[in-house]
């Protein structure tokens, strides 16, 4: 497999702790670079669906996960370079704190996806009560480990002038890196959150006015000449010159193409674009349906693909559409290839309970789910095939991600499981994937770069259905009720 180089102004946002205003600033950022006449791609470190749903509010672009959990070096900056072609430049937002990884060593952490892709981190700051010590947290990030290019500091929730002016100095005097921007406290600024972090843009009616005016502030407090410097020093890059899911097209060579549809709403948005993609490499056609708005599946699919999502925050407009769920339902009996992740699960149970009450759901398992105050799983997930499960053989490994604060209650007895959890807490007893006919349903956010046999089991599956389908429509020969004789 050969190399090819690239060239890509790219940066990376962090700051030394989670909740500094990093989501804010990235995609005021965004914004602001959109509004220049600049195009770019932007990308999230690590298992995070609702940042990256605020960066194409802001954008106009889908954002991508760079995740070290999930992808090699050299994998990481074929999407990187993927996903950027055709962009000025390319903006990273990192997760947590610049260091915080999965150990001591920070595995899997934001300064790792930054030297795995060459690109200059800048530091968001939250100054709220320092002056000098930022100089010394800085000062920190700089030196903890050498290989991490700190290329500028961004000041956030700056309190007044000579605030910033004390900063500013210390800053200079012992980090000798740039401050691009001072950016004081403004309540263009504040944007609620809850469990799983920010509120998903998609709850926000006024999300692209509220990036607006995240904008405005950051064009009155950023120096942009100076950000894009720091972009355009990043050295070029190379990657493997093999396309990603390379071997899923070449498996995928004449054989038969399949529809799968795609529930993408207000409700499931949560996919990782990389998903998407390996599933049409590996044959797949994908059509996109609306869970609250369409009156049902489309009656040619051969698969459905639920993702994760909010939907006990719209609850009462998926318990309205009947038809749609009664759709749903039907499909699976008649053995539709489905897979249903975290709140496509909840979906397909039969009830949710939230703060407003219970609402009917699909009905497709008997089980019920309830939503709980605290966090119920959170962290990366590896998973094996049991032998109940309908794609795979038993043994089968499926890497991925698992962050909700539901609890599904099995009917005793009523339901099998597809998966056996060795990381991650998934439905009961470490066991995930309630199961029925050829549909797949649990708390693991597959990531198909890290098991790309997901896709093409998911395919082959819906190729089974489609050939059961046909078979069913086939003619009969009938048996002839009596014999002539011949005399």
């Amino acid at each position: 497999m050969g190399e090819q180089s690239f060239e890509l102004p790219r940066l990376m946002i962090a700051a030394p702790h989670g909740k500094s205003g990093k989501t804010v600033i990235t995609t005021g950022l965004l914004r602001a670079l959109k509004d220049r006449g600049l195009s770019v791609q932007p990308f999230k470190k690590g298992p995070d669906y609702i940042d990256p749903g605020w960066h194409a509010v802001a954008c106009g672009s889908r954002s991508r996960n760079l995740d070290s959990c999930f992808m090699d070096a050299p994998t990481m900056r074929r999407v990187l370079r993927d996903a950027s072609v055709g962009a000025d430049l390319a903006l990273i937002e990192g997760a947590h704190g610049l260091f915080d990884g999965s150990d001591a060593a920070g595995t899997s952490s934001s300064a790792e996806v930054a030297k795995r892709t060459a690109t200059p981190v800048v530091l968001v700051v939250d100054t709220t009560r320092m002056t000098r010590t930022t100089a010394a947290v800085v000062l920190g990030c700089m030196h903890l480990d050498p290989d991490v290019t700190l290329a500028g500091v961004i000041l956030n929730r700056v309190h007044g002038p000579r605030h910033e002016n004390t900063i500013r100095t210390s800053i200079e005097r012992y980090c000798g890196v740039p401050v691009l921007g001072a950016v004081p406290k403004d309540e263009r600024l504040l944007l609620p959150d809850r469990h799983l972090g920010l509120v998903s843009s998609v709850e926000v009616g006024t999300a692209d006015s509220f990036v607006s005016g995240v904008a405005d502030v950051l064009g009155e407090h950023i120096d942009f000449e100076a950000l894009l410097a720091v972009a355009s020093s990043a050295p070029a890059l190379t990657c493997p010159s093999e396309p990603l899911f390379a071997s899923l097209r070449i498996d995928a060579r004449d054989k038969e193409r399949v529809k799968i549809a795609v529930v993408r709403d207000r409700a499931f948005n949560f996919y990782y674009e990389e998903n998407l993609h390996a599933l049409e490499a590996a044959g797949a056609d994908l059509v996109f349906v609306d869970s609250m708005n369409d009156l049902g599946l489309p009656d040619d699919i051969d698969g459905l693909y639920v993702g994760g999502g909010f939907p006990e925050v719209f609850a009462s407009q998926l318990q309205a559409n009947v038809s749609f769920r009664t759709s749903v339902k039907r499909a699976i009996e008649a053995g539709v290839a489905g897979y249903a992740e975290c709140g496509g699960l909840m979906y397909l149970t039969r009830t949710m309970h939230t703060d407003e009450g219970a609402f009917s759901m699909v009905g497709a398992f008997d089980a019920e789910v309830r939503m709980e105050r605290n966090r119920q799983g959170h962290g990366y997930a590896n998973v094996v095939a049991r032998d109940e499960h309908p794609w795979f053989a038993a043994g089968t490994k499926i890497v991925g991600h698992e962050h909700h604060h539901s609890k599904v209650t099995v009917a005793k007895g009523e339901c099998s499981f597809a998966f056996d959890n060795q990381r991650g807490r998934g439905i009961e007893d470490a066991k995930d994937g309630l199961c029925l006919n050829r549909t797949v349903a649990g708390y693991t956010h597959v990531n198909a770069i890290a098991s790309p046999v997901w896709a093409s089991g998911f395919v082959e599956a819906a190729r089974a259905y489609k050939a059961e389908r046909r078979k069913s429509r086939e003619p009969r020969m009938l048996e002839p009720f009596f014999v002539l004789k011949r005399a």
